[in-house]
């Protein structure tokens, strides 16, 4: 017997669940400013999430999907991206989003059910939320090929969870940008839980990452909590996209430490111990525990840090609460370029006015 092919899955992680260095760090990681300003953007994602939580528990806000635990993953994302590179993201990457200059403000307005929130100040060519699960790994193969024809020095930066890769959109997306080598960079965060099905309910196979092999590209695993594991992978992974290498998928191993969404309680299917375990394991206080054990982080810049943030969110919460509701109208003025008889009676309805004045000049 011969053997066909052999594959291998590199497993990446600079800092264990104690902050303390494993391996030496990467150049970036050398300087304290750019570790300092990761740990602040995650303390702003943690902060930003505690407050969708309480207005949606006060009845402020709808259904919201947490990213409790994926701090590291979206702080690295948002920072090792270019402005000029396209991000295509689920519902659970606020903190990526905030990175790239959406304000806290209009994804409060997004969660509230206002669509004046999909309408961000981030780079307007950043595709808006996807919430049908792994349908924008196609989206991003589009993306790199237009990319690609173009000759364009940008990447498509496509982020989902464990669950998307049990859809057949996620093979398809990866053959395709595989066998076109497009500039895509695929960031899987393996959160364990696909709602209330687990990793290993999804797949038997031994990683997520290897499922790039099948698609012809490298896959590599990492330390979703060990922000600098996360930041040098997709800063590698860009440059190899950006200069005609082709794609890469990041298995980002994490763990998401609260509910699915608000609407979900994670207490009935996952045991109590596990996720007391995760949180002995999660970002925020490895990287803080390194930054201090460094000397470079002190307790007077932690709770001005804390300050600002809480500062920040609460400012923009308020500024969310004042504005003023959308026309009812606008439910119905963005359906069709010429609104249905039966859509067009109920406008006019809302309006207090008669149909027959139609919709083009009710309100």
């Amino acid at each position: 017997m011969t053997i066909a092919a052999q594959f291998q899955v590199e497993y990446q992680q600079f800092l264990d669940p104690l902050g303390r260095v494993v391996r030496p760090l990467p150049a970036f990681a050398e300087h304290p400013a750019a570790l300092i300003a990761l740990y602040e953007a995650m303390v702003l994602m943690r902060t930003y999430d505690a407050k969708a939580i309480a207005l949606q528990r006060t009845g402020q806000l709808g259904t919201f999907a947490s990213l409790l635990g994926n701090e590291a993953v979206e702080a690295a994302v948002g920072t090792a991206m270019a402005k000029e590179d396209v991000l295509l993201c689920t519902y659970r990457e606020n903190g990526v989003q905030l990175m790239r200059g959406v304000t806290v403000r209009e994804l409060f307005l997004y969660w509230g059910g206002d669509e004046r929130g999909s309408d961000f100040s981030g780079p307007r060519h950043d595709f808006p939320t996807c919430v049908t699960i792994a349908s924008q790994c196609l989206h991003a193969a589009g993306v790199g090929y237009a990319i690609k024809l173009r000759r364009q020095p940008r990447v498509a930066v496509c982020m989902f969870g464990d669950g998307a890769t049990s859809k057949g959109d996620f093979y398809e997306g990866v053959n395709a940008a595989g066998i076109w080598r497009l500039p895509v960079v695929f960031v899987l965060t393996n959160n364990q839980w696909a709602i209330s099905v687990p990793r290993r309910g999804q797949t038997a196979a031994q990683t997520l990452a290897q499922k790039a092999i099948a698609a012809g590209f490298d896959g590599v695993q990492i330390d979703g909590n060990d922000v600098i594991a996360v930041h040098h992978a997709v800063r590698e992974a860009l440059a190899r996209a950006r200069s005609g290498g082709g794609p890469t998928l990041i298995e980002a191993l994490t763990y998401r430490l609260g509910d699915h969404t608000t609407a979900d309680d994670a207490s009935r299917y996952r045991p109590a111990e596990e996720v007391a375990d995760a949180w002995k394991k999660e970002p925020v206080l490895r990287l803080r525990n390194y930054l201090l054990e460094a000397r470079v982080w002190s307790k007077e810049q932690e709770e001005g840090l804390l300050r600002r943030c809480n500062e920040h969110v609460q400012a923009e919460a308020q500024a969310y609460l004042d504005t003023p509701a959308p026309p009812a109208r606008q439910m119905f003025d963005y359906l069709y370029a010429t609104l249905p008889g039966a859509y067009a009676a109920r406008r006019a309805a809302i309006l207090g006015v008669t149909s027959e004045h139609g919709p083009d000049h009710a309100g």
